[in-house]
């Protein structure tokens, strides 16, 4: 409870006491003027009532005031519910949209090497023709030298063919 509920039922009891200890004097009556008339009756019962009902009137505003206090916190709490949604709606995107993202760029990565390799094959398969160009012009070539060189010679018989010691 809070410090100022307990010190209003502590008034109100020192206040009931009190009007238990001196009933007599609450109980005579006594002429009151209400302003346009007068009437005989115990203000001490009079003003218990209106203190009665100032505290009748405190305990419905403060139920009331509790009552708007619970309904604000249950607006309150849906919003922040529906607010937290959203948040998690908004991370689900980011990541459905990082993870879409990621999966297009190892696809362009995957691509590119794709790429890199074909070209890089397509180069080698021509530098390999070349060079068996190369090695068939080579061995025409020598071919050629070969035979003219044995044309050169005419008949005679080549050093590889027939080699006999000399003595």
């Amino acid at each position: 409870m809070q410090v100022g509920t307990i010190l209003l039922l502590v008034v109100l009891g020192l206040t009931g006491l009190f009007a238990a200890l001196n009933w007599a004097a609450f109980n005579t009556p006594v002429l009151l003027w209400l302003g346009v008339t007068s009437v005989e009756a115990p203000i001490g019962l009079v003003m218990l009532g209106v203190l009665t009902l100032v505290s009748l009137l405190f305990v419905a505003y403060a139920v009331t005031l509790q009552g708007r206090a619970l309904l604000e916190l249950r607006r309150h709490s849906r919003e922040l519910q529906a607010q937290r949604q959203l948040a998690d709606q908004a991370e689900a995107s980011r990541f459905t949209e990082l993870r879409d993202f990621m999966s297009s760029e190892l696809l362009r990565v995957s691509q590119g090497a794709d790429t890199a390799r074909d070209t890089l094959l397509a180069r080698l398969d021509r530098l390999e023709a070349q060079q068996r160009l190369l090695i068939e012009q080579t061995g025409n070539t020598l071919s050629s030298y070969i035979g003219e060189l044995e044309d050169r010679l005419g008949g005679q018989p080549s050093a590889s063919h027939d080699v006999q010691p000399r003595r």
